[in-house]
């Protein structure tokens, strides 16, 4: 669950008037900065009068001082006993790491087993932040569990755990193959449904499912015996002796709870759905959500909408608890477990300890709503001063932001987000990979990106927002205006947001449709409306600006080439004993490759040495030969 209030990244946050909407029962509290990132987070016997004491007249330490001049926003969880707030305190502090919790901080982060989403999927261990797709299981209380769990895995699987450097450009199984703990996917020599079911199974033991794959070990056992291998019936039955000894999860607290809890408060046609997780008996803590109600003002239908659409894309729990009873409860939960492939049970009537869970969302619950109709109302707020400072005659309906990110030329993102009375649009971002232009020019490279976002509105007849803010000075303002009169586009304030002098947040001046400037200064709403859309729209950029980066990094130069799939790629690394002896080659040598004529290898050696195009002649292409 969380409560928040703030006026967005970068914006000083009002802490007093935050304070207002918190109760004085024990809980935990989170400050957290401009880029989502946790700043802080703390225990309190009384919510209210501990965070009341950041925010009085009281001189503060210097290191509390730089937290709070960075903090934009705060979450609570309001727990039943100060003794829950000091657990969930310490699991949070492991979890989220926050920057200034120095002297709390636990600098052993919980390690998780990864498997990669890829046609050839990895396993290995990871720690840190989830930012490479796949499934994460975990999380393990040691090091050493972890690699005991993927010991097992290899041996009784044989995946990968190579990274994708290495996969990509493997010419010879590698010695992992040879001692029998990876099965070669890399060389071609495990077919690709196979390895998919190794997957599979191998996924059922991480999950705890490890009943369900020892009856399925035992079953090819038996099938091994009757056909007189022996061999592979007594490897499997070893195996399954593993399995049976192994602790599959190495638990936190010793307990294995997996449910969640949730609970609906609304106010009028406002909703906020709490959600109380348990995995494997630890507390992953509270998130709070506020479901669009159009209109609707009963919580049995909320909720009921709401356990219908999360799980549908998350996987449920073996339990959910609820704090009253839904439409269609029994229809929702047969439908889960037949998604989820095993029981799943909603509750409505707990008792005890259950009981204690569902009181605890059902106050987080209304603590939030509170907080974010009070965030509602500070950023209409905002927005009625953006109006005023731009001269409109209401309230801008639609804002969109657009910045440039490179670095030092390479892989140019521009982006664009979108906000509305709300807050964010995130369904209608958009992102613009720049191509076509001199690295670095940040001028054209905002030219191109308003005139492919804005030829597609004028061609299909799409919205066009209120107000538009580029993420620059004078330069990249005349380049927007230049695109927007190329396709007559009119009726929208255009504004620049440029660094002050001290590049200090606060000190934006503020390019006006008028051709003034303005520095509105830090305390003004506009301006902190201003940055929040900005820092969206940097943080958006940057994002996808290193996601195209690291994949033109990644990337093997091979799979460019047309015609160049996975086995023609195989053996040609196999052939030359790699990338370095493939560039190495000429074209006549390159052709001798099974399954590459004379066009190919003319594209292949090309494509290598950075050639326009691929058909020299082959004299000139030989003499090019580094070892003759």
């Amino acid at each position: 669950m969380s409560a928040s209030q703030g006026a967005g990244p970068a914006a000083p946050f009002d802490g007093k008037d935050f304070v207002r909407t918190l109760s004085t029962a024990p809980g935990v509290y989170r400050m957290i900065g401009a880029d989502d990132a946790v700043l802080y987070v703390g225990k309190a016997s009384a919510l209210k009068h501990r965070v009341a004491s950041y925010f009085n007249a009281t001189p503060k330490s210097p290191r509390i001082g730089t937290m709070l001049a960075h903090t934009v926003r705060m979450e609570v969880t309001v727990t039943r006993t100060e003794a829950e707030a000091l657990i969930l305190e310490n699991q949070l502090i492991k979890s989220l790491k926050p920057r200034y919790n120095v002297l709390l901080r636990d600098d052993k982060s919980y390690p998780y087993v990864l498997m990669t989403q890829e046609p050839w999927p990895r396993i290995a261990m990871h720690r840190g932040p989830r930012s490479v797709p796949g499934r994460y299981f975990g999380p393990y209380a040691s090091v050493g569990a972890v690699r005991e769990t993927l010991n097992l895995i290899h041996k009784l699987f044989r995946l990968r755990s190579c990274e994708d450097s290495v996969f990509r450009n493997r010419s010879r199984p590698c010695l992992q193959h040879q001692i029998g703990r990876c099965s070669a996917p890399c060389v071609g020599m495990v077919p690709a449904r196979d390895y998919a079911e190794a997957v599979r199974r191998a996924s059922l033991l991480l999950d705890g499912r490890s009943d369900e794959l020892t009856d399925e070990l035992g079953r090819a056992m038996e099938s091994a015996s009757q056909r007189l291998d022996f061999e592979e019936a007594a490897r499997l039955r070893d195996l399954i002796g593993s399995i049976r000894t192994m602790q599959a999860r190495q638990y936190v607290d010793g307990r294995a709870a997996d449910l969640d809890v949730l609970a609906v408060a609304m106010e009028g046609v406002s909703a906020c759905v709490v959600l109380l997780a348990f995995r494997d008996g630890r507390n992953l803590g509270t998130r709070s959500f506020f479901p669009k109600t159009n209109g609707s003002d009963s919580a049995d239908e909320v909720l009921a909408a709401f356990v219908s659409q999360y799980y549908g894309e998350q996987v449920p729990p073996a339990e959910i608890v609820l704090d009253r009873d839904i439409p269609d409860r029994e229809l929702l939960e047969h439908a889960l477990s037949a998604a989820g492939e095993r029981k799943v049970r909603i509750k409505t009537s707990v008792r005890s300890e259950r009981a204690g869970y569902v009181d605890m969302a059902a106050r987080n619950a209304a603590v939030a709503l509170a907080a974010e109709r009070t965030s509602h109302a500070a950023q209409r707020l905002r927005a009625e001063a953006l109006r005023d400072l731009l001269g409109l005659p209401e309230l801008a309906a639609r804002i969109e932001c657009f910045d440039i990110s490179h670095t030092m030329g390479e892989a140019t993102v521009a982006s664009c987000v979108v906000f509305d009375a709300d807050g964010p649009v995130r369904g209608q971002y958009r992102r613009y990979n720049i191509t076509g232009i001199t690295g670095g020019d940040d001028y054209a490279a905002m030219n191109q990106a308003i005139e492919r976002r804005f030829r597609k509105a004028v061609e299909e007849g799409g919205v066009v927002p209120d107000v538009l803010l580029i993420d620059g000075g004078a330069g990249q303002v005349a380049q927007a205006r230049a695109a927007l009169d190329a396709l007559g586009v009119a009726g929208l304030a255009l504004v620049g947001v440029a660094k002050g002098p001290a590049r200090r947040p606060g000190d934006e001046e503020l390019l006006l449709p008028d051709g003034r400037t303005v520095r509105p200064g830090a305390e003004s709403p506009a301006l902190q409306l201003v940055q929040q859309v900005r820092d969206e729209a940097h943080r958006f950029a940057i994002t996808g600006h290193r996601g195209r980066r690291q994949k033109a990094r990644n990337s093997s130069r091979l799979e460019d080439i047309p015609g160049i799939g996975p086995r023609r790629r195989a053996n040609l690394l196999r052939h030359f004993g790699g990338l370095g002896g493939l560039k190495a080659a000429g074209v006549e040598e390159i052709s001798r490759v099974e399954g590459v004529n004379q066009a190919l290898a003319e594209r292949i050696y090309a494509t290598l040495h950075g050639l326009d195009t691929p058909g020299m002649s082959r004299p000139d292409m030989t003499a090019a030969r580094s070892d003759e």
